[in-house]
C-alpha cells in the first residue's frame, strides 16, 4: 500500500511540475494568476450567482440559493483543509501568493465546481469551461496538486448537487409535478 501511496504522489509531483512549465509563457502565467485572483474566497462564482439574481428575475431566488451552495462548498473545503492539513507543493515555485498553507482540497476547485453545478442547471453553460480553467490554473501557478483539485471538484459538485432540489425551491418542485431533475 505504501508502494501505490508513493506512486500516487510521484505521479501528483510530476503533473504539476509539468503544467507549472506551462507558467514560463508570460501569457498563461498572467491568465493563470487573473483567475487564481478572481477565484479567492469563490468571489467570482458569487459575484456570477448575485449577477444572475440580478438580471433573471423570475428566477431570483433560485440564483441567490446557488450562490448560497457555492459558498457553502467553499466554506466545507475550508473545514476539510483544517483537517487534513496537507501542505502546498513544495517542489515548484508558486506564481502566486495563497491564503492559507494548506491545499487539500482545492478551495477554488471546490467553489468552481460548485458554481458549474448550481449556475448550469439554471442555463448558464459557459461557467463550466471557465470553472475547468480555474481547476488548471491552480496547477499551472504550482499551489496544489492534482488530487487537491479532484477533491476539491468532486466536493463541489457534490455539494450542488445535494442542494439541487432546495436551490429550485418549493414553486419549482410543484410546478414539475413535485419532481426536480
Amino acid at each position: 500500500m505504501d508502494d501505490l501511496h508513493d506512486d500516487l504522489h510521484d505521479w501528483d509531483r510530476r503533473i504539476v511540475a509539468a503544467l507549472h512549465a506551462r507558467g514560463t509563457d508570460p501569457g498563461v502565467a498572467a491568465a493563470a494568476r487573473t483567475l487564481s485572483r478572481a477565484g479567492e474566497h469563490g468571489a467570482l462564482w458569487l459575484t456570477a450567482g448575485l449577477l444572475g439574481a440580478a438580471v433573471d428575475r423570475p428566477r431570483r431566488a433560485a440564483w441567490l440559493r446557488g450562490a448560497a451552495l457555492t459558498a457553502g462548498a467553499h466554506l466545507a473545503s475550508m473545514a476539510v483543509k483544517r483537517v487534513v492539513r496537507r501542505p502546498r507543493p513544495a517542489h515548484v515555485e508558486p506564481l502566486v501568493r495563497t491564503a492559507g498553507r494548506h491545499s487539500f482540497p482545492s478551495s477554488h476547485a471546490t467553489s468552481a465546481a460548485a458554481a458549474a453545478v448550481a449556475y448550469g442547471a439554471l442555463g448558464a453553460y459557459a461557467v463550466a469551461p471557465l470553472a475547468a480553467a480555474m481547476c488548471l490554473s491552480r496547477l499551472v501557478v504550482g499551489v496544489h496538486y492534482v488530487s487537491d483539485v479532484a477533491a476539491g471538484a468532486a466536493l463541489g459538485a457534490l455539494t450542488a448537487r445535494a442542494g439541487a432540489r432546495w436551490m429550485h425551491g418549493p414553486d419549482a418542485r410543484r410546478a414539475h409535478g413535485g419532481r426536480r431533475g
